[in-house]
Parts: structure tokens; C-alpha cells; sequence
């Protein structure tokens, strides 16, 4: 008998453990649809801010983009049934319980995305001087705006910790990753802030301080705009609909449209295997530098960018060696892709904000936000008005719009007083990446040491905002040297 009931314990015991190991997937399961109900509802939300954009025509002309608008309404909502539950509404079982988290990891990743589909599109031809330096000093002032943007920012907080208990002293180093480079950088700084130095919270703030960017995109955008119509200086021309030519859809010696693999699939394959290889480009990188992995995973859309030009490099080895005959990466549809990662970004990122978080810190986020308006706005309508005479107006609203929000708001911005791109603004903020990316490194390294030693990190700001200044207006400058010694 004891026998028995031994051999029949020890058989339950390892059908037990054949079936853990074994597991089915429940289909109705909460886990299973999570992740697909957030990403429905987040493009659900656009569609209806685009048509509630297009039913009002304030709306309409306000220049705010769609996927800022579908963001913000998603946040009204969870904050709303949050007052009555105590609980994010994309935290319940129907958006798999976790949902807050997926929403940062899809602005995490999207961020990426966003910029390797962006770096597979073709760099153009050669340049005259003058262009490439125009290109130069607009990559310049990308950097120095970020920099101006971190000295206000950081002075503010760094006040504020004076006077607020337990406050953040750093902080305000987010300003120029919300404001100058959107809603992913600003989450991954945040968090790295939060995990590695104890701000609580940092996420959400890193979060709203990117939504107030896009406001004073919009906002400040219009206001420009209309005070410049007032004067009769421009005309505006509302640009809102474009039509795709077909020679954009299917170039010369390209792959078709629909051939044995669409397309569009081709393109989503080439951008998601240099994402993969990005992956094991900051896994390894992660192995060897353990203590700086959370630095190395937060520079995940730097190393795409670097994945994505090795793989560019590769395909155009093989197509120069006749290995590939057909061109198979189109501009207009990396474009699409590129735009469509942002877009979920932007709209991921302002749901993820917890506003109940916040509110205690509402009153130096409100403030760090009318700073970054200013100081970008003032500083921008200089630079534009003392280097690109020619074509003021089209490079300040396309800068202001790209430092406050991101590139696609700077064409929003850009397209209303230059609707078929006539100037040369709109390729000055593509090619301004490359100076930008070399130049903007530095910032990303001292945002790091923020934490840690703030009045140094604001004290070599404020140097290296120097030096690219009197990079920046070089010409000015020693030009008028010369005449005085003359």
C-alpha cells in the first residue's frame, strides 16, 4: 500500500512537472491581448484626434500634431478613471496589468526605430560650400540650443532644490531631451535618473517636460506665425495634404511595389534587422561595461544609428560589387516607416505620463517650461536672423518647431509659410544630424554626471556653450576682428 501511494505521488509529481514545463497559451488570456489592445487604443486615439483636428477649425490651424493631440486625450482619460479607481486605467487586467510599463517600453524602443528607418534613407548628392556650411552651422546650433536649453533648466532645479525638501537638484538637465530631442530621450533619461539616483518619479517628469515641449511647438509656432501674417510678411499657406508622386513610390531599377515580397515588407525588414543587430551591438557592450549598462541600453537609438549605417554600407558594397542588382530600400517608404515610429512614440509617451505623480513638482514644471519657450525662441530667432538671411523665417520655424518637439514638427511648422520646401531649410535640418550627433555627444556624457556633481556639469555647459558660440558665429566674429585691425 505505502508502495502504491508512493509510485502514485511520485507519477502526479512529474506530471506536474511536465505540465509547468509544458505550458499551453490560453488564448483568452489578459497576457495575450495586452499588448495588442494598448497598441489598438494608441492608434485608435489618433484617428479620432485627427478627426476631431479636422471638425475644428481652431483645432485645425493650431498646429498641434495629431499623435500630441491623440497622446494628451489618452492621458486626460487615464487620469480621469485613476481620481475614481486609484488605479491607470492601462493598468488593468484588460491591458495586461502592466500596461504603464508597456507604454515606456514602446517609447523606448519606437524612439530607436524612428532613427534607423530615418538613416536608411539616401544622403543626397554633393554640396557647395556654402550649403555644407549652412548645414554645419545648423548641426551647431542644434547642439548649442540643447546646451542653453540644460543651463536654464539645471540653474532652475538646482534653485529649487534649495527650496523644495528632497527635490531633484539635476532635473532640469531634462529640458534639452524633452524640448531639444523628444518623448524617448526624455523617458530614458528620466528613468536612468530614477534607477540609478533615486529620483522618484523621473519618468513622468522627463514625460511632461516633453508634452510642454510640443505645446510651445504648437503654441509659439502659431503665435510667430500669425504676428508674422499681420505684418504681410508671409502668406500662410495651411499645407496639410501631399500627394505622393509615383516615381517616389518606385524608382528607377528598384524593387516592385508587389513582387514576391512586398515592398513595404522589405522596408520594415531592413529596419528591424538593424535593430536586431543593435541588440547584440548594447548586449555586448552591456557584458563588458556591467556598471554602465543602463547608460548603454539609454543610448539604444545612437547605436541604430550606427547598426543601420553598417548594414547601409554592406548593401551598398554588394550592389556596387553586382552581388545585389535592384535597389531595395526606398526613401518615401522609410520615410512612412520612420514617421509611423514616431508617431507611436509621441503618443505612447504622453499616455505613460502618471500626472498624479507630479503633483507636487506642477509649479517647477510649468516654469522649466516657459524657460525652454523662451530661451529657445530668443536664441533661434537670433541665430536665424544673423546666419541665414536669405531664408530667415523658414529656418527659425523649422528649428524652433524641431527643438521644442521633434523633426516632424519643425515640417509642420516649416511647410505652412514653405509648403513645397522652395528653401533650403527643410534639407539643412536632415544633414544637420551627422554635424549634430558628433557634437551632441559631449551633452549626453555630461547629463550623466549631473546627477552626481551639478555645478560642475552647469559649469561645463556653460563652457562648452561658449566654444560652439564662437564656433557658430566664427564668421562674424573674426571678420570683424580683421576690419579693426585694418
Amino acid at each position: 500500500m505505502i508502495t502504491s501511494l508512493a509510485y502514485n505521488v511520485a507519477t502526479t509529481t512529474i506530471a506536474e512537472t511536465v505540465t509547468e514545463e509544458i505550458k499551453t497559451v490560453n488564448f483568452w488570456d489578459s497576457s495575450v491581448w495586452g499588448f495588442i489592445n494598448i497598441v489598438a487604443v494608441l492608434l485608435l486615439s489618433m484617428l479620432v484626434a485627427n478627426m476631431i483636428k479636422r471638425s475644428f477649425k481652431v483645432l485645425k490651424y493650431s498646429l498641434v500634431p495629431t499623435s500630441v493631440l491623440g497622446g494628451i486625450i489618452l492621458l486626460i482619460i487615464s487620469s480621469v478613471y485613476e481620481v475614481f479607481t486609484d488605479t491607470p486605467i492601462f493598468n488593468t487586467e484588460f491591458f495586461g496589468s502592466n500596461g504603464m510599463a508597456t507604454l515606456e517600453t514602446i517609447t523606448f524602443h519606437a524612439l530607436a526605430l524612428g532613427f534607423i528607418a530615418s538613416t536608411f534613407k539616401s544622403s543626397g548628392g554633393k554640396m557647395s560650400k556654402k550649403r555644407a556650411t549652412e548645414v554645419f552651422n545648423t548641426g551647431v546650433t542644434t547642439v548649442s540650443t540643447y546646451l542653453i536649453q540644460a543651463i536654464a533648466g539645471l540653474g532652475i532645479t538646482m534653485i529649487a532644490a534649495l527650496i523644495v525638501t528632497d527635490f531633484f537638484s539635476a532635473a532640469g538637465i531634462l529640458l534639452p531631451f524633452g524640448f531639444g530631442q523628444g518623448t524617448g530621450q526624455a523617458m530614458n533619461y528620466g528613468n536612468l535618473y530614477e534607477t540609478e539616483h533615486g529620483f522618484v518619479n523621473g519618468k513622468s517628469f522627463g514625460l511632461s517636460i516633453a508634452a510642454l515641449g510640443f505645446l510651445c511647438a504648437s503654441v509659439g509656432g502659431v503665435i510667430h506665425l500669425n504676428i508674422l501674417k499681420k505684418r504681410n510678411k508671409i502668406k500662410l499657406t495651411y499645407a496639410d495634404d501631399s500627394t505622393a508622386k509615383a516615381e517616389n513610390v518606385e524608382g528607377d531599377n528598384e524593387i516592385p511595389m508587389q513582387g514576391s515580397m512586398d515592398k513595404l515588407t522589405v522596408q520594415l525588414a531592413f529596419v528591424v534587422s538593424a535593430y536586431f543587430l543593435t541588440y547584440l551591438l548594447i548586449w555586448g557592450l552591456g557584458e563588458l561595461l556591467p556598471g554602465m549598462r543602463s547608460l548603454i541600453y539609454g543610448f539604444n537609438f545612437l547605436i541604430g544609428v550606427f547598426a543601420a549605417t553598417l548594414v547601409k554600407v554592406v548593401v551598398d558594397k554588394l550592389r556596387i560589387k553586382k552581388i545585389i542588382n535592384r535597389q531595395y530600400i526606398n526613401d518615401f517608404l522609410m520615410t512612412r516607416v520612420s514617421n509611423f515610429f514616431f508617431d507611436l512614440m509621441v503618443v505612447a509617451g504622453i499616455a505613460a505620463i502618471n500626472l498624479s505623480t507630479l503633483k507636487s513638482y506642477w509649479g517647477i514644471l510649468l516654469i522649466l517650461g516657459v524657460s525652454g519657450f523662451l530661451v529657445t525662441y530668443i536664441y533661434n530667432r537670433i541665430i536665424a536672423k544673423t546666419l541665414f538671411k536669405e531664408y530667415e523665417q523658414e529656418q527659425f520655424l523649422m528649428m524652433y518647431g524641431m527643438l521644442t518637439g521633434t523633426a516632424s514638427t519643425g515640417v509642420i511648422l516649416l511647410r505652412e509659410i514653405d509648403g513645397e520646401f522652395k528653401t533650403p531649410a527643410a534639407d539643412n535640418m536632415v544633414y544637420q544630424n551627422f554635424p549634430a550627433i558628433a557634437m551632441g555627444f559631449p551633452m549626453m556624457l555630461l547629463a550623466t554626471l549631473a546627477p552626481t556633481k551639478p555645478v560642475l556639469t552647469l559649469s561645463l555647459v556653460v563652457a562648452y556653450f561658449v566654444v560652439l558660440n564662437l564656433i557658430l558665429f566664427r564668421s562674424k566674429i573674426f571678420n570683424r576682428n580683421k576690419k579693426n585691425k585694418k
